[in-house]
């Protein structure tokens, strides 16, 4: 039979084959007889309709405030010193986040494409440029990706990547696609849940996470999707990728926190249509403080760089400092580009969101949205400091 794979799209990258598919179907999250990895909790991997067929093709057809009214602000990052604290953390939009640890650098999810798309001329567009070029990033130790959707595996970005040297840490299966985009074999660490790689004197974890995989319209769900701990001597930071609320948060927060810092996903949920892949912004401060304690900076993630869901443009950043400021949670709230040194007394928290949506009223929704509170979480401890007050591949 003549093998097919040469024909499929490069961004599509490739299915897992040979001994890294026999390591799939080993692994305890895998369900041979399904064909499929499972998640930590039933979760569909496809928009359920709670309305009529129309109702639902309405909903996302309507873009109306989903959009900002004016260019979204932006800070070059000035990377040139190491953080005076050993941990630094540098927002560059969506889920890609730059975090300096103990003299080490690791890129989660880095996204420097156009769209996030398999293809160039269509698809969900950047509502803003990078804040840095790749190029001038410098020199990193890992780079960390938490699945193989669109809008965190970039095949561009991983392409270049590729040139620089890192390390890559990344679930089952999706080393296939990195493989076939040229990084060598030999700089990809491929990991189950609770498996764990030494990256530069650091612990890099899959952690366990409620969502899905696939690139193409007929892949089956043969690679592994996760949230990731990053420790090292002196501090540990967790990356949620993305994910739907569960009960599992409190165990990663008992097996590898608390954390100095952690990066959360709170936009492209809608608690309509796939309300169990991706978490509402008081779902992920309930998540915070089940994996650590309200002092923990918390640096909000999946939100204002590609339009992905129903809701407003800005209302993830105003329901996260809101839910944050109920519990007494510490939030972050930077720019595209900006960062912060998650000890520092005070963290930037000014809504600069505000006057980049007002225009078309990409705020928030009518909908009052429910309070934050806690879910299976332990106990936090210290003082808190209160902050202010199917679609695409998401």
């Amino acid at each position: 039979m003549r093998d097919l794979s040469s024909l499929r799209p490069l961004s599509f990258g490739a299915r897992p084959t040979g001994d890294r598919l026999a390591r799939i179907e080993r692994s305890p999250h895998y369900d041979r007889a399904a064909g499929r990895f499972a998640n930590p909790e039933a979760a569909p991997d496809a928009p359920r309709a709670t309305g009529t067929r129309g109702q639902m093709m309405r909903a996302l057809l309507r873009t109306r405030g989903r959009k900002p009214a004016g260019a979204i602000p932006l800070e070059r990052p000035d990377l040139s010193a190491p953080p005076a604290s050993g941990l630094r953390l540098t927002w560059l939009g969506h889920a890609t986040v730059l975090a300096e640890i103990d003299g080490r650098r690791v890129l989660f999810d880095p996204v420097w494409g156009r769209r996030c798309s398999p293809f160039s001329f269509v698809g969900p567009k950047r509502l803003h440029p990078a804040p840095v070029p790749l190029s001038a990033l410098g020199p990193l130790d890992a780079v960390v990706v938490s699945h193989d959707h669109y809008d965190h595996l970039d095949l561009p970005t991983i392409r270049a990547l590729a040139r620089s040297g890192a390390r890559f840490a990344v679930p089952l299966g999706v080393g296939a696609h990195l493989e076939r985009w040229g990084v060598p074999a030999a700089r990809v660490d491929e990991l189950d849940w609770h498996e764990s790689a030494e990256v530069a004197g650091l612990t890099l974890t899959a952690t366990p996470a409620r969502h899905f995989c696939g690139r193409g319209l007929r892949d089956a769900q043969r690679a592994l999707w996760a949230s990731w701990t990053v420790a090292g001597p002196e501090h540990r930071v967790f990356h949620s990728g993305d994910t739907g609320y569960f009960p599992g948060f409190a165990d990663i927060g008992g097996r590898y926190g608390p954390f100095d810092a952690t990066m959360i996903q709170i936009g492209a949920y809608s608690e309509a249509f796939w309300p169990d892949i991706h978490m509402t912004p008081e779902e992920g401060v309930r998540a915070h403080l089940d994996l650590t304690r309200a002092e923990d900076p918390l640096l909000p993630i999946h939100w204002g760089t590609f339009n992905l869901a129903l809701h407003p443009w800005a209302e993830p950043a105003e329901r996260t400092l809101r839910a944050a400021a109920a519990a007494g949670v510490r939030a972050a709230a930077p720019v595209p580009g900006g960062s912060f040194e998650p000890s520092a007394e005070e963290l930037p928290t000014d809504p600069w969101w505000r006057a980049v949506a007002a225009a078309t009223g990409a705020g928030v929704s009518r909908r009052t949205a429910p309070a934050a509170g806690r879910r299976g979480g332990r106990a936090s401890s210290g003082a808190a400091r209160p902050a202010p007050a199917a679609p695409p591949q998401r």
